[in-house]
């Protein structure tokens, strides 16, 4: 059996120990350029560690980059979708036509679960203004699609998409211009058949900037606290990077000591080996952040994407990152070393440590939650100056970071009394108990993180009510709409034919709908202010009658007074709707225009038979009331400014059956629209600060991960010689892979007890704040599963590293 002699560790220092010398600003300089020259000059071991401090800083600060990019990235896009808006499609002037001018209309879509934006087009001259993206007008006939919406209609699941597009020649792509992020479904369609009776806005330029609408200030506070929530982890991961390699640093700063530095100028040399990890981590992190920056033009995490060059810094908070992040490596080391005496001959940290103090600790999150509670109670009605932002955010911070503070007290504690048990279990707490710092600190920006997504999930199921609001629809008797601008019988019948002829239609129901008033001379009092007694008149088939109303019986020919049960709505429809007297097609008649009247009158009288029946709420949840008729009773042809529409019922065991039916509709006309009957409707700002919710935990838990498996990484490094000498010993690989999942289970189960209790806490508070009750107290289940997942995930990383260093090469030094 062969024996490794082991010597003590050699640090080669520079020629010239440092001496007493000058003192100020001069001895800062001199003693921090030598920590970076032992961080470079430090060997393998030095350069190592550099590195893993590096990646460690360098992941923290790609994220903040990120961060700090948003706001420009939303500016970039908003003006994207200004300068590609009809510029009178939102101001509702008149325009001429002209050379220049263009007839613009939405014909927007939906595939599956995606949304698909457009618009149809039409030039009235031979010079049209172009819409940005474009370099010519597509024609009838054509379609200029987006590079996203032609993969996906040339991709494997985009078959019903193309044969939507089918009787269009694609002739070309949207440039970035026109798209507001590289994956967003946009078309632009040309038409020879446009007109401004089929709602379409006639323009002579685009870039209409649309008034934004002030954020609701519950939105407001949730902002706040996702931001607080996905950056705080970061800030903690960044402050425990630059404390990797704290024992072999400390090794190599008592042997400074011996050759004469004193206490003052080691802890300035380690601060300087701390800012030569961050310095690197900044390179590092521009390095990540421009590489993310080309990934993010390339994935599409919900719906939420950008162009690479929309992902720029601001220049002040990009300069803040730039300066924050060596200051706080110098100051968290500094920090670090006041409770460690660092003598000639040794480290005072080896022997046993003294207790953590309790109450500084509690009075972080003490008045975090102090701040929190004594703020004004928010609500709709409130203002967003109401909202007083940076305060939230400090009391915010103050009590995720307090719960930081509190980790390395709670795990000290936990493991003090621990004894026996099997051997890895032993090995695990004897090592804890030795340094439970180390280990508490690794998983601090785990229990931040969870403790905030906890709150934020209370918050967010408290105001659920607030933004999702519940219809009157009941999608059991139809789940698809269909309406048309264009009043055509023929157009209804056949979107009754067509449909019922399509793939996975159960029952369609078509109608078509306008206003009637009642004509001749008014009663006095009703001339003066120009009123005239009005109604709706709907043409349909008796089936489809008896689903807007009580119906009994009915046969090609009836018409029926519909009254909705509302005393004012029931005495309005009495006033026009009189069986045997008339009622005149064409409301505009009546109602001058630059003092004539628009178009000629177009009495109907309306059949004594007819009866008097009451409303039943459609699929959609409207009641109709007025005057239905059947086809035979009335040409729906001589109905003026009239539109068609019809509920469509599906069968939701034929896959795809809302795509077949739009596919028909698009066959028919692109300008009749489809939408989807559902019983729930969520605001868009809402659903909005959801999705960026979403993409940014998923960026905060990628970050928590590889910096856990850095920091265990750097924890496995820091222990080589002892894990090869307890192999030596013949301890089993067995014990001691059990021994490192115990060494991380034991503090990430302390540390996610933790986040619960101050995730509850916090999320009570918040919802205080915004005058909501808290509506589940069980949202922490998954969040607490995800993060031991995560640990698990690393911990099984982290085991291939582990056998590796407990070869017995490991005891060999040099």
């Amino acid at each position: 059996m062969s024996t490794t002699r082991t010597e003590p560790a050699v640090v080669r220092a520079p020629a010239a120990a440092p001496r007493p010398g000058p003192g100020g600003v001069r001895a800062w300089i001199r003693d921090l350029a030598m920590g970076l020259r032992f961080a470079i000059g430090g060997g393998r071991q030095g350069w190592t560690r550099t590195i893993l401090t590096a990646v460690g800083v360098g992941l923290g600060v790609a994220l903040l980059l990120g961060a700090a990019s948003v706001p420009d990235m939303l500016n970039k896009r908003d003006a994207r979708s200004t300068a590609r808006t009809p510029l009178t499609e939102m101001n509702g002037k008149q325009v001429e036509p002209g050379d220049t001018t263009v007839l613009s209309i939405n014909v927007s879509t939906d595939f599956r679960n995606s949304e698909i934006t457009g618009r149809m087009l039409r030039a009235d001259g031979a010079h049209p203004v172009l819409p940005p993206g474009l370099d010519a007008l597509p024609k009838a006939g054509e379609v200029v699609v987006s590079p996203a919406l032609r993969d996906l209609m040339n991709g494997s699941g985009g078959t019903l998409l193309k044969e939507r597009f089918s009787q269009y020649r694609q002739v070309g792509t949207i440039g970035d211009a026109g798209l507001m992020h590289p994956k967003e479904l946009y078309y632009y369609l040309g038409s020879d058949s446009l007109t401004r009776g089929d709602g379409a806005y006639r323009t002579s330029a685009f870039g209409y900037e649309q008034p934004t609408e002030p954020l609701d200030p519950l939105l407001v506070v949730l902002i706040v606290l996702i931001c607080v929530v996905l950056l705080t982890p970061v800030l903690i991961f960044i402050g425990t990077a630059v404390r990797f390699g704290g024992e072999r640093r400390d090794q190599r700063l008592a042997a400074l000591r011996l050759v004469g530095a004193d206490r003052r100028a080691v802890r300035r040399i380690a601060a300087g080996e701390a800012l030569c990890g961050a310095l690197l981590g900044l390179v590092a992190g521009a390095v990540f952040f421009l590489l993310a920056r080309q990934a993010v033009g390339m994935v599409d995490i919900w719906k939420v994407s950008a162009f690479p060059s929309d992902m720029v810094p601001l220049p002040g908070l990009a300069a803040l990152i730039l300066v924050a992040v060596p200051v706080s490596a110098v100051l968290v080391t500094l920090v670090s070393l006041r409770s460690v005496a660092i003598e000639p001959l040794g480290v005072v940290r080896s022997s046993a440590p003294r207790k953590r103090r309790l109450w500084w600790r509690l009075l972080l999150p003490v008045l975090g939650l102090g701040i929190l509670l004594g703020q004004e109670r928010i609500s709709s009605e409130s203002t967003t100056a109401d909202v007083h932002v940076y305060v939230i955010a400090v009391g915010a911070t103050l009590a995720l970071v307090g719960l930081a503070t509190l980790l390395p007290w709670l795990v000290e504690a936990a493991v003090a009394k621990l004894r026996g048990g099997p051997v890895p279990w032993q090995l695990a707490t004897r090592r804890l108990q030795l340094s439970s710092g180390t280990a508490a600190r690794a998983v601090s920006g785990i229990t931040v993180a969870v403790a905030g997504a906890v709150a934020l999930q209370m918050l967010f199921a408290s105001m659920h009510d607030e933004f999702n609001t519940t219809t009157d629809s009941d999608p059991r008797r139809a789940q698809l709409s269909v309406s048309s601008s264009q009043a055509s019988g023929a157009l209804a019948q056949r979107m009754i034919d067509d449909f019922r002829a399509t793939k996975g239609v159960k029952n369609v129901m078509g109608s078509v709908s306008s206003y009637v008033v009642k004509p001749g001379k008014l009663p006095k009092g009703q001339e003066s202010d120009g009123y005239r007694p009005t109604t709706e008149l709907r043409v349909g088939t008796c089936e489809t009658l008896r689903e807007l109303a009580h119906v009994k019986s009915c046969t090609n020919g009836d018409t029926f007074i519909v009254r909705s049960g509302d005393r004012e709505t029931t005495a309005q429809v009495d006033m026009v709707a009189r069986p045997g007297k008339p009622i005149d097609l064409n409301s505009d008649s009546w109602f001058s225009y630059d003092g004539k009247p628009r178009g000629k009158h177009s009495p109907w009288t309306l059949p004594k038979s007819t009866r008097t029946v009451q409303a039943r709420p459609d699929p959609v949840g409207d009641k109709y009331y007025g005057v239905f008729a059947t086809p035979r009773a009335l040409d729906v042809d001589r109905m003026v400014d009239a539109s068609t529409n019809a509920m469509v019922q599906i069968d939701r065991s034929v896959p795809d059956a809302e795509e077949y039916v739009r596919n028909a509709a698009a066959r028919m006309d692109p300008l009749v629209r489809v939408g989807t009957i559902e019983m729930m409707e969520r605001d868009k700002q809402y659903a909005s600060v959801q999705k960026g919710l979403q993409a940014g935990a998923i960026a905060t838990m990628m970050l928590i991960a590889a910096s856990m498996l850095v920091s265990m990484l750097e924890q496995l490094r820091e222990r080589k010689r002892l894990l090869a000498a307890l192999t030596a010993f013949g301890t089993r690989r067995a014990s001691m892979g059990w021994s490192i999942l115990w060494q991380t289970a034991i503090p990430v189960a302390l540390g996610l007890a933790l986040a619960v209790a101050g995730g509850l806490a916090l999320g009570v508070v918040m919802c205080r704040m915004v005058a909501k009750p808290v509506t589940d107290w069980l949202v922490f289940i998954p969040l607490a599963g995800a993060g031991a997942v995560l640990v698990a995930v690393v911990t099984a990383l982290s085991l291939p590293p582990l056998w590796r260093m407990m070869r017995p090469d490991g005891l060999r030094t040099e």
